[in-house]
């Protein structure tokens, strides 16, 4: 199972990742994580990252879509992976996608956990209100200021992707602001469907593969001639049988001919005897036999 989680801060996503994580047995791949396990590998990408983020500027979407592409490629992936803070932006999913269509390998699915933003922004003041009062320590960035800039920036690079996946028939989005075990139960049942369908679509194109397959075997055994030729072979047999009939009716014309050319007064069998032996050499070529044999057929019938 390979999947993408979608959804604006706070929305949960870390939680379902850990449960799809433990349900799939894959690993969770986040983009701050592998960043800094490459640069402490000290691998030909990881370097690239360090001097950048040593100098302060953000990572280019080459060098993260390297880290990934490495990542993916360890033993631990080979089931599946979430991907987590990555893609944020339509470019990184028009890369992820070039990625991983160059490894074969198929995203299954991306998930958004679709919440209310004013919801989220009460979530977090009235968490901080309970860590107060507890005398526990606040994050610097968990408050509802520094939430709000987090969930415009999502608005404003992140959101688009919804539309992207939408269009290729992989977005899945699910309620995030039901219970945390309900969410989880409508994801799993989600992914469920979309384990069966594709299941069910494999097994028709073995199916169909099958078929076809049969279906061309039979055909070698049974090789079909073009009517074309079945036709001209046809229609030369019929006339190598008018030859023989004309050939045949020409030698019985040639043998009355012979005897009358035994008596040498007699011109006219002299005559019908050359006509006769004209006759029997057409007869060998089909094309002139018949006129010839007509030919004769009056004569005779004149004398």
């Amino acid at each position: 199972m390979r999947l993408i989680l979608l959804g604006p801060p706070g929305a949960g996503k870390g939680t379902q990742a850990q449960r799809l994580v433990e349900r799939f047995g894959i690993v969770q791949l986040s983009t701050g994580d592998m960043l800094r396990a490459a640069v402490a590998a000290e691998t030909p990408v990881g370097l690239k990252a360090k001097d950048v983020m040593a100098s302060g500027g953000l990572v280019p979407d080459e060098v993260v879509i390297g880290i990934i592409s490495d990542r993916i490629d360890q033993p631990d992936a080979a089931n599946g992976f979430i991907l987590d803070g990555f893609p944020r932006t339509v470019p990184q999913a028009e890369a992820l996608d070039a990625l991983l269509k160059k490894k074969h390998i198929k995203l299954d699915a991306v998930v958004e956990l679709r919440v209310n933003e004013s919801a989220l922004l009460q979530r977090v003041e009235t968490r901080v209100a309970e860590m107060k009062a507890r005398g526990a320590e606040v994050r610097a960035d968990d408050n509802a200021e520094a939430l709000a800039k987090r969930l415009a920036a999502y608005r404003a690079q992140t959101e688009p992707l919804i539309n992207y996946y939408s269009e290729r028939r992989k977005l899945l989005t699910v309620d995030g602001m039901m219970s945390i075990e309900n969410v989880t139960k409508e994801i799993n049942r989600i992914l469920s469907a979309v384990t069966t369908a594709d299941a069910a679509k494999k097994a028709a194109g073995k199916t169909l593969a099958a078929k076809q397959a049969s279906s061309a075997v039979k055909g070698a055994k049974k090789p079909v001639a073009p009517k074309s030729a079945g036709k001209a072979a046809k229609k030369a047999a019929k006339s190598a049988v008018g030859a023989k009939k004309t050939a045949k009716s020409a030698r019985k014309a040639v043998k009355p001919a012979a005897k009358a050319a035994k008596k040498p007064s007699d011109k006219t069998a002299t005559r019908k005897v050359a006509k006769a032996a004209k006759v029997s050499k057409a007869a060998k070529r089909p094309g002139k036999v018949g006129k010839s044999a007509k030919k004769v057929t009056k004569k005779r019938a004149k004398a």
